[in-house]
């Protein structure tokens, strides 16, 4: 489970509630952990959870784009790993069906990553666009 707190605010209003809506996605998939979800709910639940992710990491490079962060090429590249995490994570559900290793996968490898990303990266998107007057 992922909680949001204020270690997680980047000071930018879209960034901040589209964070808190992957976190809601990404527990919501966890959760089914421990739930009677069949392979169909899980498959929709980690959908969500990619087309959001695809979402918001759109609109987070726009948002670096029009501000001119000088570290974008970097940032656009870190979050192509994570689509492509997310992606093969839809795979192996579609081929093995829902195991602990998955859900081990999916809390590592994209709660885990999303959680130290925003704290190491995405702050620094915060206060880039905050120099710049956006909030």
């Amino acid at each position: 489970m992922y909680y949001w707190d204020k270690s997680l605010e980047v000071g930018n209003q879209m960034i901040d509630e589209q964070h808190k809506q992957l976190i809601d996605a990404l527990n919501s998939f966890l959760n089914a952990r421990t739930g009677q979800k069949s392979n169909s709910e899980l498959k929709k639940s980690l959908d969500f959870l990619n087309d959001y992710t695809i979402k918001h990491f759109y609109e987070e490079e726009r948002l670096q784009k029009k501000y001119e962060y000088p570290d974008y090429e970097n940032h656009k590249k870190l979050h192509e790993g994570l689509k492509k995490v997310v992606r093969e994570l839809q795979t192996q559900l579609i081929m093995k069906g829902p195991s602990d290793a998955l859900f081990d996968d999916v809390q590592i490898k994209v709660g885990d990553w999303l959680i130290a990303h925003i704290k190491s990266q995405d702050v620094k998107i915060g206060a880039h666009l905050k120099s710049k007057g956006v909030v």
